[in-house]
């Protein structure tokens, strides 16, 4: 009888045992949050430009170390500047399956159109990388630093093009605007990407540009454009080739200016916590790849990794940067 009911405790204490175990394996089986169905990677450009190109790249790395168990399907969606993506993903509410790749025309486009759209309505997921900007001239045109360059400038205000995006270019332009004063005034040509921007340069067809590296780096190899200064307060002396030759703008201007494009990744509004740090740990593992080292390495893309607070943090400066920067130059449309 004693044995019997000796018996009876054990089983009872087994089952507890096992209960306990599914409950706390079953919770953490429930928290490691998978996608089902292949993921939307919203691209808010055309075919061929820097975020197509990357987010191409990224997908790829991210089959070939089977870092999801669905794959990364890239949706283009350019028009508007980038506010039909924008809004598109902003009408994805507590969709698990919608990602976004931008640059700082998550600022940029709804500050200059006015269109209901804030960075805040999306799921902050991570900073991938901060892409420098050039100011580059034509290798044939006599200008052979900055200062030269500056005062022709100065001099013949609207007179000499400078050759752009409709988007960060533009801000950038005014930026240096701003920063040098002293009457200075480019007379801007917008283009649609900033691969046709350098293209642009190299034929003569405007005088200068603020493109990043990777938008001008085969023309610069081939002799056809010069590079005056990099806006920022360090030489990219960690990049590959020659890079850390470039002189910063204090160097070359006598005035710090610095201004960054944010390569990052945002997910749908109302995405569930979980879904939101499978991505933000997706795209941690495929940042440390070598594959993606290498691309920042040769681009002289600073490979800062953002998530979490961190990430919102630098998006709340940068917001504040772009009200204040298009503000001045009478861009902005909305507050």
């Amino acid at each position: 009888m004693s044995f019997a009911i000796k018996n009876s405790r054990s089983r009872a204490r087994a089952a507890l045992f096992g209960l306990v175990l599914f409950i706390t394996f079953g919770v953490a089986h429930a928290a490691a949050w998978e996608p089902k169905n292949p993921i939307e990677f919203v691209v808010p450009a055309g075919t061929g430009g820097g975020s197509d190109i990357l987010a191409r790249f990224i997908a790829s790395l991210v089959e070939k170390y089977k870092l999801s168990p669905r794959p990364l399907v890239v949706v283009n969606k350019p028009g508007g500047g980038g506010a039909e993506a924008l809004m598109y993903v902003k009408g994805k509410k507590g969709d698990s399956h919608t990602i976004l790749i931008t640059p700082n025309l998550v600022f940029v486009t709804p500050i200059h159109t006015g269109i209901p759209f804030s960075w805040r309505d999306l799921s902050p997921v991570s900073l991938l990388a901060e892409d420098l900007f050039i100011l580059w001239v034509n290798a044939e045109s006599p200008y052979k630093t900055a200062k030269e360059y500056i005062a022709a400038v100065t001099a013949k205000p609207l007179g000499l093009k400078m050759g752009g995006t409709a988007q960060e270019d533009l801000v950038v332009t005014h930026l240096l605007e701003q920063s040098l004063g002293g009457g200075l005034q480019f007379n801007y040509i917008p283009f649609r990407g900033g691969g046709e921007v350098c293209v642009n340069l190299v034929g003569g067809h405007v005088d200068s540009t603020v493109n990043n590296p990777s938008e001008c780096a085969s023309h610069w190899r081939a002799g056809k454009v010069r590079p005056l200064a990099v806006l920022d307060k360090e030489r990219a002396t960690w990049a590959a080739g020659n890079w850390g030759e470039i002189p910063t703008a204090r160097e070359a201007l006598g005035v710090d200016i610095q201004y960054f494009m944010y390569r990052a990744i945002f997910a749908a509004p109302g995405m569930p916590k979980e879904a939101v740090e499978f991505y933000a740990s997706l795209m941690r593992k495929m940042h440390a790849t070598p594959e993606f080292q290498k691309l920042l390495n040769d681009n002289a893309l600073k490979g800062t990794f953002l998530t979490g607070p961190e990430l919102v943090k630098v998006l709340e400066t940068a917001d504040r940067l772009h009200w204040d920067l298009m503000t001045k130059a009478g861009m902005a449309k909305k507050k």
